[in-house]
């Protein structure tokens, strides 16, 4: 088990800060967490020991009335108070006057997520798959947040009657076996409204998968509860998908919610977003892979950032993170590399980018590098027949059997006496009265 401090000297003070006692029961109490989120600069000031300048006050000011402030003290205690402007958890978490710089470039809707909505809450953008928006409340406003339009929508959760509209419109289109619930932050429910959620997917037959999209192992760790583990554990498959963007987030008590979620047998993966002065460096992302796969959350996608409004500052060329993975790729395990995808604008989905390993090809050869720069051939094959298919898919005799393999083939008296074989006679070959049923 991972051994987890009580809490540290700086979260007792800013306990005790908040509640003028300092009690651990408080501060390992996810909802006197979310109570006591900060959402002011006079409380982050207090809390931190820091002091803004009235001009800084004043840009820090116009840029909350546009997109607002919420950290929660947990993730507050985090930031390196003596060197803040550098840290990368300050820069995720407190707002920056460069946000209110809109270029001409950013957009609201940078994925198209509401022109892809057929009924509220519900986008439906790949053909087998749905997002399914199910809050707009986070316990803390990521600055880098790609859903910035929705953030100042303060405190908004579809009731039911909203969420049932997204359910009927997944169980009427049986394409969808894929179901993404993600906000907001699907955590911030009320245990037993999430277990609603997943009960009424679980009923509907074509639906194979849900995962859940969450940054509480980040920004909140005491919300992964042994009560909501306990909710998940009865819905599988679920898989979670979490957003760890730097190696200073991963701490005794987000090991400890990993290590309750993986336990109970829930597939982890992480969703990152390549980040100007937060994570833009080989060396910081190969140093949180290792130490996501390490917790057994293997990394998922890597971001480009968006185009939404007041990003301008985060963005880095794409070819930084081309940079980055040419350092992943052959420098560490594979399942430690993710995918670097950029997200297109007007919502064309995720689109892999990638360092060019092809040199060059021929009719019979190609021509490949590898991660040292070493080349080399692959030679085609000479002759290559593939199996003949007429297209007609509901015939096919050939490779398309996709039922599951009979793992036992019992035969004789064994398959009378097996239980997971109906069958209730043997009948000999040229059997007379079989015979006469035949020619009946």
């Amino acid at each position: 088990m991972i051994e987890i401090p009580v809490y540290s000297n700086t979260q007792k003070d800013i306990v005790r800060k908040i509640s003028g006692e300092a009690r651990s029961s408080s501060w390992r109490d996810w909802r006197w967490q979310v109570r006591n989120s900060i959402k002011d600069i006079d409380t982050f000031e207090k809390l931190l020991g820091i002091k803004f300048s009235n001009k800084q006050r004043e840009k820090l000011e116009l840029t909350t009335g546009k997109f607002p402030l919420s950290i929660t003290p947990y993730y507050l205690s985090l930031i390196n108070a003596e060197d803040y402007e550098n840290d990368p958890i300050f820069k995720q978490a407190f707002p920056s006057p460069l946000e209110l710089r809109i270029s001409k470039h950013d957009v609201k809707d940078p994925l198209a997520e509401d022109k892809d909505s057929p009924v509220p809450g519900i986008t439906h953008r790949y053909p087998d798959r749905v997002l399914f928006h199910v809050s707009n409340i986070c316990s803390m406003y990521c600055r880098h947040c790609t859903r910035k339009r929705k953030v100042g929508d303060r405190d908004f959760t579809p009731d039911r009657d909203e969420v049932s509209k997204g359910l009927n419109y997944i169980g009427s289109n049986p394409v969808v076996r894929d179901v993404l619930l993600s906000g907001g932050d699907p955590f911030m429910l009320p245990d037993s409204y999430l277990d609603w959620i997943l009960t009424k997917l679980g009923e509907i037959p074509h639906v194979q998968v849900v995962r859940i999209g969450t940054r509480m192992p980040v920004v909140l760790p005491y919300r992964i509860t042994d009560e909501l583990v306990a909710i998940l554990k009865k819905h599988h498959p679920v898989w979670i998908n979490t957003h760890f963007n730097h190696p200073r987030e991963i701490t005794a008590s987000s090991r400890e919610a990993l290590q309750k979620l993986a336990d109970a047998g829930i597939p982890l993966g992480n969703q990152s977003v390549l980040l100007a002065g937060v994570n833009d460096c080989p060396r910081i992302m190969k140093a949180l892979v290792h130490k996501l796969v390490e917790n057994r959350v293997r990394p998922y996608y890597l971001y480009q950032c968006d185009l939404s409004e007041g990003l301008s500052h985060f963005r880095t060329p794409i070819g930084k993170g081309i940079e980055i993975m040419e350092s992943l790729i052959g420098h560490t395990s594979g399942f430690a590399v993710p995918t670097y995808v950029v997200d297109a604008p007007g919502g064309g989905g995720k689109i892999p980018v990638l360092p060019n390993y092809m040199v060059s090809l021929s009719t019979n050869k190609v021509v490949l590098r590898n991660y040292e720069g070493v080349i080399t051939v692959y030679k085609e094959p000479d002759s290559y027949e593939p199996v003949f298919c007429n297209r007609e898919c509901g015939d096919c005799k050939l490779q398309l059997r996709l039922d599951e393999s009979e793992e036992f083939n019992a035969v004789g008296v064994e398959k009378l006496l097996s239980d997971y074989d109906r069958t209730t006679s043997l009948v000999p070959k040229n059997n007379d009265r079989m015979d006469r049923r035949d020619d009946e």
